[in-house]
């Protein structure tokens, strides 16, 4: 192989994943005012993805700002999810407010801080941001989330859901927002992705 084609994919590669999801900025302002809409399901029948059984536990929609975004490759967990949005909505959507948290994503987990005294309650940062592992329903999904950008206000709609393996491997979404630490972390199914801005 030539010295120039292992260049040019080798800058295609730093573009793909350095530049290709650079942060958006979108200003100061509230640009997703509304709260998750979320209808547990009673009983919903179970389906198979990726050799794993899903089981619906919630029907889901929720207009929100990308606060961060993070990509995985390994564990049984990224054979359904390959990447996790951490969502902000109400003064969490609000750039104003943003710049004086840090946010960072690593291991499955959404932290942030704040040098100073959060500009916001420390329980409103808590309830009206999450991270979400995202479960892409079919290909065209997954390409639309894989083009998601931080800062971006996007709508997603689908299942928060349980995943299942036959040897006893599981995986269950929370069901509510005002959770935090482990298993607060929505497992979502997402069949509509829209990006607002």
């Amino acid at each position: 192989m030539s010295k120039l084609l292992i260049l040019l994919l080798a800058a295609l590669l730093i573009w793909q994943f350095v530049f290709r999801h650079e942060a958006v900025e979108l200003g100061p302002g509230v640009l997703a005012a509304d709260e998750p809409v979320q209808a547990n399901l009673d009983s919903a029948d179970s389906f198979e993805l990726e050799g794993y059984r899903i089981t619906p536990l919630a029907e889901f929609r929720i207009r929100a700002k990308v606060l961060s975004r993070e990509t995985y490759s390994m564990g049984n967990e990224s054979d359904l999810s390959p990447v996790d949005l951490a969502l902000g909505w109400g003064r969490m959507s609000d750039e104003a407010v943003l710049q004086d948290i840090e946010i960072s994503q690593s291991g499955r987990w959404y932290r942030w801080r704040s040098t100073q005294s959060p500009p916001v309650p420390r329980r409103e940062i808590e309830t009206h941001s999450a991270n979400m592992h995202i479960i892409p329903a079919d290909e065209n999904t997954e390409d639309l989330v894989g083009n998601i950008q931080q800062g971006q206000i996007v709508d997603l709609s689908g299942f928060l859901v349980r995943a299942d393996a036959d040897d006893g491997w599981h995986w269950v979404s929370s069901l509510t927002r005002d959770d935090t630490g482990a298993r607060s972390c929505e497992l979502f199914y997402v069949k509509r992705v829209r990006t607002i801005y």
